[in-house]
C-alpha cells in the first residue's frame, strides 16, 4: 500500500468527475469498418465486435481512505503514520469471447507487494459448470468472497485474519436453482510466483432454502486444507481493527515456521429480506507441526467470527449473486443499487445505508499467546451515484497484545477508537 502524495488528490477529483457517475446517459460511438463498436457507461469503457461476439471491458476501482485513531494508553504507540492512503487504485480489464470464455486481470497500482488480484482464464462450455484457471480467491467465507466494492464496511471483519489471500490454481464450480458447490487446488499467489506456501485443496457449498427477489436466506459451509515443507518459511496470522491505516497489526502470531498443515472450516449464515440484511460466519483455524524427535504432536487452533447488519433507509436491499463471471465467487450479496431518479446528478439525494457489526479473533491457543481482539463497528454509506459511494466508519476495539505484539504495545488490554472514511469509485 502506497501512502499517498498531494498528487492523489488531484487524481481522485479528476476520477470522481471523469467517471460514468457524472457523464450522465451512456455515450456509444458510430460502429467501426468490421462493425466494432466503443461504449462508455457506468460499467466502464468497453469494447464489442459482432463477429466472433467478442467484448473487451476495461474497469477498476479507487478506494481513498482517511481517518484517526486514539489509544486507550497514553503511552501507546503512533497509531496512523498517515492519515491519507491510496487503499486500492486498480485497473480491471475483461475479455469475453463468445458464451464460454471470459479471460479477467487484476492489477492493483497502490500494492507493490502484491499488486496481482484475480488473473484468470474461465471456461463456460457445460451447463452450469465453470472451469476457472489463474490467480482467484480461495472459496472460504461469505465476506471474503464479496467484491470489497460491496462489502458492508471500509475493511472486513477481523475473523478474515484467518480466510487464505487469493492463490494461483484451477477451481471447478457447479450450481443449480437454489445450490452452489465449488472446489480446487491452489499454491501460491501469482505474485510471489505461484510456488512456496505448499499445496491447498479447498472447497465450498452454498444453499439458499428461501430465493426470493425480495427475500433471502443463505446457508454455506466451507473447508480448506494446505500442506506445506520445511522450504516454505514462516506462516502467521494478523489483523487491524477495522482500518488499513494502522503501522502495526493489533494483534499478530508471528511467525509460525513449524506449521507443517493448515486445516480451515468455515460456516456461513445470511437473510435478506427487502432492504434490511443479517448475515453472520464462524472460522476456525487449525494447524499442525511438522513430526520428529522431541516435536509435541499437538497443534494450535485459532477462531474469529462477527455477525452483521445492515440497512437500506431509501432503496432496494442488496441482491444475491448466485454465479459469476469466473472464478469461485458463487452465492454472495451484490451492492445497492441507486435508481435512476435516487441520482445525485437527476436531482435525488442519493440512496443511504446504515450498518453495525461485532467481530472477534482469537490467537489464543494452548498455552500460546497471539492475542484477542474484539471490535464493535458502525458505518453509514452514501451512495449518490450508481458508481460512487462515501463510507464512514467508527471502530470501538478491545485488544489483548500477544507475545509478537508485547513490544509494541506491552502485554496489559487496551482499547482503541478509530474513525475511518473512504471515497470509492469504480467503474
Amino acid at each position: 500500500m502506497i501512502r499517498a502524495r498531494p498528487a492523489s488528490t488531484f487524481l481522485a477529483t479528476t476520477l470522481a468527475c471523469a467517471a460514468p457517475a457524472c457523464a450522465g446517459d451512456a455515450i456509444e460511438g458510430m460502429a467501426g469498418p468490421y462493425g466494432e463498436r466503443l461504449r462508455y457507461d457506468e460499467k466502464g469503457l468497453s469494447l464489442t465486435f459482432p463477429e466472433p461476439d467478442i467484448t473487451l471491458q476495461i474497469g477498476g476501482r479507487l478506494h481513498l481512505d482517511a481517518g484517526g485513531a486514539r489509544f486507550s494508553r497514553p503511552e501507546g504507540p503512533e497509531a496512523f503514520p498517515d492519515n491519507f492512503v491510496v487503499r486500492r487504485s486498480w485497473i480491471e480489464p475483461t475479455l469475453t469471447i463468445g458464451r464460454d470464455w471470459v479471460i479477467a486481470f487484476q492489477y492493483d497500482f497502490s500494492d507493490p507487494v502484491v499488486p496481482i488480484n484475480d488473473a484468470f482464464v474461465a471456461w463456460k462450455g457445460l451447463p452450469d459448470t465453470i472451469v476457472t484457471l489463474g490467480n482467484m480467491k480461495v472459496p472460504l467465507s461469505l465476506e471474503w468472497l464479496q467484491s470489497n466494492n460491496d462489502t458492508l464496511f471500509v475493511e472486513r471483519s477481523g475473523a478474515n485474519a484467518l480466510v487464505p489471500e487469493r492463490r494461483f490454481g484451477v477451481a471447478v464450480g457447479r450450481n443449480g436453482q437454489a445450490w452452489t458447490a465449488v472446489a480446487g487446488v491452489f499454491g501460491n499467489a501469482a505474485s510471489n510466483g505461484i510456488s512456496g506456501d505448499g499445496v491447498a485443496v479447498a472447497a465450498r457449498a452454498t444453499y439458499a432454502p428461501i430465493l426470493e427477489e425480495r427475500e433471502t436466506l443463505h446457508l454455506g459451509l466451507a473447508a480448506s486444507y494446505r500442506s506445506r515443507s520445511r522450504s516454505d518459511g514462516a506462516f502467521g496470522f494478523s489483523a487491524p481493527a477495522g482500518a488499513a491505516l494502522f503501522e502495526r497489526q493489533l494483534v499478530d502470531t508471528g511467525d509460525l515456521p513449524d506449521a507443517a498443515r493448515v486445516t480451515r472450516l468455515g460456516a456461513e449464515f445470511a437473510y435478506r429480506r427487502g432492504p434490511v440484511l443479517l448475515q453472520a460466519e464462524y472460522i476456525r483455524a487449525e494447524l499442525q507441526p511438522f513430526s520428529g524427535p522431541g516435536r509435541p504432536a499437538a497443534g494450535l487452533g485459532f477462531q474469529g467470527g462477527y455477525v452483521e447488519a445492515a440497512w437500506v433507509l431509501n432503496g432496494e436491499g442488496r441482491g444475491y449473486a448466485l454465479t459469476p463471471q469466473g472464478g469461485t465467487t458463487y452465492a454472495t450479496f451484490k451492492g445497492v443499487t441507486v435508481a435512476d431518479g435516487q441520482r445525485v446528478s437527476r436531482g435525488g439525494i442519493g440512496v443511504f445505508e446504515l450498518a453495525a457489526r461485532y467481530s472477534a479473533i482469537d490467537f489464543d491457543a494452548r498455552g500460546f499467546r497471539g492475542g484477542l481482539e474484539q471490535d464493535v463497528t458502525l458505518g453509514l454509506s452514501w451512495y449518490p451515484e450508481p458508481n460512487l459511494r462515501l463510507i464512514a466508519n467508527y471502530v470501538r476495539g478491545r485488544v489483548r497484545p500477544g507475545e509478537a505484539q508485547a513490544d509494541t504495545f506491552g502485554r496489559a488490554p487496551f482499547s482503541v477508537d478509530t474513525v475511518v472514511g473512504r471515497l470509492q469509485i469504480s467503474w
